[in-house]
């Protein structure tokens, strides 16, 4: 890996405006590269829209999708990317044979350098799960994508960081999400709308156990327990019917912060990834110390899944429980 700019960005995207949505994108993608960055990230779906896609048909599913590479939305992203020189990081829904999956596509300046389909996926019935991993070379470094839930199951990092992955992609749309948990839940969606009158109140509810409190219990473990980079993009605001806290991270080898974006507005935020992190960290010690003679039970089938492979998700779990009780 060789010394590297990279920027993760949080904006309120619009639910299916594509235009709007890449107008955000070209702006903060010019912001971070008046700092130099050579790869920005954003968040899932960030392109059309996330947690509406649960409300949609299959034929307004199809409205909205586009094949990778080819479509419309991939091809702006190329001449933003092109215009800035550097490299673009955004997410969309693909469409490709017949199927539908939620994709974040990667893109330079010549074109599409990689795309990975999320691997468990539950918004929609109509989206399908990826079924492999993704890893990528660009600026001197090898890098992996997981998507948002993919990176709950600490398996998902470790299998991408032994791919040869030093930086981990992990765009999301997540935070402030039903749970019995202390402390966890929902935003009341008046708490966002007077964020300017009362940042305040807006801030403590994003800071404590329902965002990033929460992040920060889980994610910076991906990048310890593998000692790699972890770019995290959310997004910020009203998001289909709920409240997201924003608060994109650059997260080092050694679980720590190295930039975070902390406003209640649009904004980028950009850090340098230095390779002697990589080689100083203890987590690839950890990869070299593995007895993988003894997991055979970890591979086993999971009767969990179905044919579709389709995950079972804690929250939504949890609110389709409370919904039925009402």
């Amino acid at each position: 890996m060789q010394e590297i700019r990279a920027g993760v960005a949080q904006f309120e995207a619009r639910d299916g405006d594509k235009a709007y949505n890449l107008a955000v994108i070209e702006e903060l993608t010019r912001r971070a590269a008046s700092q130099a960055a050579g790869i920005v990230l954003f968040h899932e779906c960030s392109i059309s829209g996330y947690t509406f896609l649960e409300t949609l048909s299959r034929d307004e599913m199809a409205a909205i999708a586009e094949p990778v590479p080819g479509g419309p939305g991939v091809e702006r992203l190329r001449e933003i990317a092109a215009a800035f020189g550097t490299i673009v990081s955004a997410g969309l829904v693909e469409h490709a044979d017949g199927r539908y999956y939620n994709c974040q596509v990667v893109v330079s300046g010549e074109g599409l350098l990689a795309k990975h389909r999320k691997i468990h996926e539950f918004i929609s019935p109509h989206i399908d799960c990826g079924d492999r991993y993704t890893v990528f070379d660009a600026l001197g470094c090898r890098f992996g994508m997981l998507t948002c839930y993919d990176n709950n199951l600490p398996e998902n990092g470790r299998m991408t960081a032994m791919l040869g992955a030093g930086i981990i992609l992990a765009p999301h749309v997540t935070g402030c999400l039903p749970s019995p948990a202390p402390g966890r839940g929902t935003v009341d969606p008046e708490i966002w709308r007077n964020r300017r009158r009362d940042p305040v109140r807006c801030r403590m509810e994003f800071d404590g156990p329902k965002g990033r409190g929460w992040i920060m219990k889980w994610l910076p473990a991906r990048a310890w327990e593998n000692g790699v980079y972890v770019l995290y993009a959310n997004v910020l605001g009203e998001d289909g019917g709920t409240i997201k806290p924003g608060g994109s991270l650059v997260i080092d080898p050694y679980g720590e912060v190295s930039a975070e974006c902390r406003s209640l507005e649009d904004e980028v935020v950009v850090a340098t990834l230095a390779p002697d992190n990589l080689r100083l960290a203890s987590g690839a010690s950890y990869i070299r110390a593995r007895r993988p003679e003894l997991y055979a039970k970890f591979v086993e089938p999971n009767p969990a899944l179905g044919a579709d492979k389709r995950p079972e998700v804690y929250w939504q779990t949890i609110r389709d429980k409370k919904e039925s009780i009402e």
